[in-house]
């Protein structure tokens, strides 16, 4: 059998002469004949990435899409026309949009460059007995590695003699705090990779101690490996507007076209030129065409990416932005995003046991249990008041500081003379201090290590029944003991080598100590506002569910169910994942592939999932992930470069700042969409009703050109500054298939369109009955200025102007202004009059134009009211 055709689970169940064995090596390890061999066999020891498209393919790709296609359709029309000036500015916006697009998705494949850069470059082996440091890359299974403090782990290996070794696993299993490791073979051959205790994985870090291990699998076979397989596997889902414009742009090419045919056709029915009714028709496909469209675009995904760096989101992929606005799920990690990523003592429970004790030397304990903490531990505090050590031990002292502990007095009355270190067999430690001729001995522990080595008590069943109540919590739980020694005794001062037997029996038990990551002070609250918005939380983290279950329960998240274990969800097919996240809001324990299918088995339900992570092991799941949202102060560069956000400060109500800034940014578009296709409409149905009413052509090339590039630009790309709804997250999440014309849009377009149409016509045709040579320049006015009317009435869906403030958007207060100037312009001075054929108008006129044209702005909050009292479009969704 060929090594890497062993299964992973046989290594961590075998002891280490068997792994020897198995993978024919021996203590000396491999010769150099023997390691060339197998790296001919096995491979270099690297990560191998998938072909990558060039970059001139990912540019041609960003004009594949059918909006792009429908714009530059309108920029061959607007060139024959003749327009050069709104040619070269369709032209502008669709190179524009393609390198956003091009520089996105070349960010995007720098993922797996990061991940390859997490090997260890050099690595010291022993071969044929003798040390020495080689390339990582020439590592072969077999091959013996000695580790020490610092090093990367170069391969993957079995260990096979340790020293106090600790090392840090988080980019791949989401544990914060170092593993210790044994060598001891492991029974259960469904371990999660976080309790494989005697492995070592490469990628990771050690942080403490010596080991030496010997390579059991390289390359992509390494969990490293399997996790940068999955990354590359995964293509990145498009958002829910790329999706919603891609069906806006198909209807709209249909519409155009069919428009254009039927307008050009009625003009030579009634006679007109045909020259003049192609440039007609040709004019009106660019004005039905909202080339501004993806410029408005992206100057509000950009201006809302922008805010949100402001509010410590990092937006790495413009679409996310609005993305964020769908998102019904929200699945996030428990360390340092949900938590403050630091231990804290959350409960103390004194234990009466200051009894008689056999021993005549042994009474009541001589140390308190802030004092006794204090000494039986490592952690030192630095200039700037902060704790450097393990976090168990830092936290534990902070307690004892913030319970008036003198520690430097405290250490220097009692000098630590002797100590039996903690390892992760023993479970504890214990420390021999010495004043005077007194001599005390402190232990902290596990309470199943600490409590068996008290002195007999009546509270011992009573102390072991708490400790597992508080473990059932969610705490880490410690014993706290501490035990006089004879004055004088030299057998526990320095220089001695302690007995573990001898010394470590009747203590006194003092306390259980119960420490937790505690939650972030705003995170119920955020929590509270996903809910109320609609969107369910879920915790996917690494540690221990009853940890998972008790961080959950303080943060308001649901956790009625059971806890599932990446186990479990290991054991269930796709189906019943499916089910199980019907209710399932807390899963523990999980590895990468877990948290990737999670996600997956969300969008298969057809929800919009966002996915939080840090390590190495959430890249797959957050490239996967609608929006991939990474920790920006923890996290990896791998996580980093495969999300399309990521928390500068690493805190889930950063997220849920996102999501309401997604959902005005979407709002915005929508306002545009709402403002654009309406005014369209009106200039269609103008040129379209026109000769049905026997009324001569009411507007030139050059008017709809015009209003195309002024009236529907300036204030629509100051839609993008609007605020947020009171509303906005009170409300639940859109439906991903929800059509952008859903909720009465299309409606609204279609009769406010007919509306500005009759307006003008109705002014046209007065004008021409009153014998008025200005007819057309009083109709050309009265449909921009409808125009302006609208864009001042559709700033809210619901709310009238007043409420939300005529001055609250100041940027399209001054648009309109700016239009308005504009067209009063264009309309007295002689040049640009006689270029638009179109007359100066009186005073009388002018009050005409802007009395007949505010009739908009009344319809319109009119509709408002009955959409607010009747329920109008509530139910209206149509399909995309």
């Amino acid at each position: 059998m060929a090594i890497h055709d062993l299964p992973p689970p046989t290594w961590h169940q075998q002891t280490p002469e068997s792994v020897l064995r198995l993978i024919d090596s021996r203590a000396d390890g491999l010769t150099d004949h023997e390691a060339e061999t197998r790296r001919a066999q096995y491979g270099d020891n690297l990560l191998v990435t998938a072909a990558r498209r060039s970059a001139l393919r990912m540019l041609l790709a960003q004009f594949g899409d059918v909006m792009v296609l429908v714009l530059i359709g309108a920029a061959l029309v607007a060139m024959l026309v003749g327009e050069a000036e709104d040619t070269l500015a369709i032209v502008a916006i669709v190179l524009l949009n393609a390198v956003l697009g091009f520089v996105q998705e070349y960010r995007a494949e720098q993922a797996l460059a990061a991940l390859g850069q997490m090997a260890a470059p050099s690595a010291r082996v022993r071969r044929a007995g003798r040390e020495q440091s080689i390339a990582a890359h020439r590592l072969v299974p077999g091959d013996l590695v000695l580790l020490e403090a610092g090093n990367v782990v170069p391969a993957d290996l079995r260990l096979l003699h340790i020293q106090r070794l600790a090392v840090d696993e988080s980019a791949l299993t989401g544990e914060s705090l170092a593993v210790e490791k044994h060598t001891a073979a492991l029974d259960d051959a469904e371990l999660p990779l976080g309790d494989r205790r005697n492995l070592a994985y490469k990628g990771t870090t050690v942080t403490a101690g010596r080991a030496e291990g010997v390579v059991v699998t390289t390359g992509m076979r390494t969990e490293l490996g399997r996790i940068a397989a999955m990354l590359g596997a995964q293509q990145d889902p498009r958002s829910p507007l790329q999706l919603r414009l891609a069906a806006f742009g198909r209807r709209l090419a249909v519409l155009v076209l069919g428009l254009c045919a039927v307008i050009f056709a009625a003009g030579l029915l009634r006679g007109e030129d045909a020259g003049l009714m192609f440039m007609t028709a040709l004019s009106l496909a660019v004005a039905a065409i909202p080339e501004a469209l993806p410029a408005v675009i992206t100057v509000a995904l950009a201006l809302g990416a922008r805010r949100m760096v402001r509010q410590q989101a990092l937006i790495r992929r413009l679409p996310a932005v609005e993305t964020l606005g769908s998102v019904t799920f929200i699945c996030t990690d428990k360390t340092g995003t949900l938590t403050q990523n630091r231990m804290q003592v959350d409960r103390v429970r004194a234990i009466n046991e200051h009894e008689a004790s056999d021993a005549a030397t042994e009474g009541a304990p001589v140390l308190s249990l802030a004092e006794a903490v204090v000494l039986c531990n490592d952690a030192t505090p630095q200039p700037d008041g902060s704790l450097l050590g393990d976090p168990t031990e830092t936290a534990l002292l902070q307690h004892a500081l913030s319970h008036g502990v003198d520690l430097a007095t405290l250490r220097q009355c009692w000098p630590r003379v002797n100590e039996i270190p903690f390892t992760s067999e023993r479970a504890r430690m214990t420390t021999v201090h010495a004043h005077g001729d007194t001599l005390v001995a402190c232990m902290k522990g596990a309470p199943e290590q600490v409590l068996p080595r008290c002195q007999a008590s009546a509270h011992a069943a009573e102390a072991m029944q708490e400790a597992e109540t508080m473990a059932a919590e969610g705490l880490r739980v410690l014993a706290v003991a501490v035990r006089s020694l004879p004055p004088g005794d030299t057998d526990h001062v320095a220089g001695s080598a302690l007995d573990a037997n001898t010394l470590e029996r009747h203590f006194t038990l003092l306390a259980l100590v119960g420490l937790l990551d505690p939650p972030r002070e705003e995170a119920a609250q955020a929590v509270a506002q996903c809910r109320s918005a609609g969107i369910q939380v879920v915790m996917i983290t690494g540690d221990h569910p009853a940890t998972a279950r008790a961080i959950a329960a303080r943060v308001g998240i649901d956790s009625t169910a059971p806890v599932l274990s990446g186990r479990e969800v290991a054991g269930m097919d796709d189906g019943a994942l499916r089910v199980a996240l019907a209710d399932t809001r807390v899963f523990a324990r999980v590895a990468p592939e877990d948290k990737l299918r999670i996600v997956q088995a969300l969008q298969a339900r057809g929800e919009y999932a966002a996915m939080t992570g840090d390590g190495v092991n959430d890249a797959p799941a957050l490239r996967q992930a609608n929006i991939g949202v990474a920790m920006g102060r923890g996290g990896t560069d791998v996580a980093r470069e495969a999300a399309h956000m990521v928390l500068l400060d690493d805190n889930f109500a950063t997220i849920v700042r996102a999501v309401r800034e997604g959902r005005r940014i979407y709002d915005n578009i929508r306002r545009f969409v709402r403002f654009v296709l309406s005014t369209n409409s009106g200039e269609i149905w103008t040129l379209f009703l026109a000769p049905l009413l026997g009324l001569p052509l009411p507007l030139l090339p050059m008017h709809i050109l015009w209003m195309n590039l002024v009236t529907d630009g300036l204030p629509g790309l100051a839609l993008t500054a609007e605020r947020a709804e009171p509303d906005v997250m009170q409300r639940p999440p859109r439906p991903p298939s929800e059509s952008i014309f859903a909720h009465g849009l299309w409606q609204h377009a279609v009769w406010v369109g007919l509306l500005m149409a009759g307006l003008a016509l109705g002014t046209q045709a007065w004008a021409l009955r009153q014998n008025n040579a200005r007819w057309q320049t009083l109709t050309f006015t009265v449909l921009t200025l409808s125009q302006l009317a609208h864009v001042l009435a559709v700033r809210s869906e619901r709310h009238p102007l007043w409420r939300i403030g005529p001055f609250s958007n100041p940027l399209l207060l001054g648009a309109v202004l700016l239009t308005f100037v504009l067209q009063v312009a264009i309309t007295h001075t002689p040049a640009l009059a006689q270029l638009f054929r179109i007359a100066p108008l009186s005073l009388a006129e002018w009050g005409l134009c802007v009395g007949v044209a505010s009739v908009v702005y009344v319809a319109v909050e009119i509709e408002k009211v009955f959409i607010r009292t009747r329920g109008w479009y509530a139910d209206v969704t149509p399909r995309s």
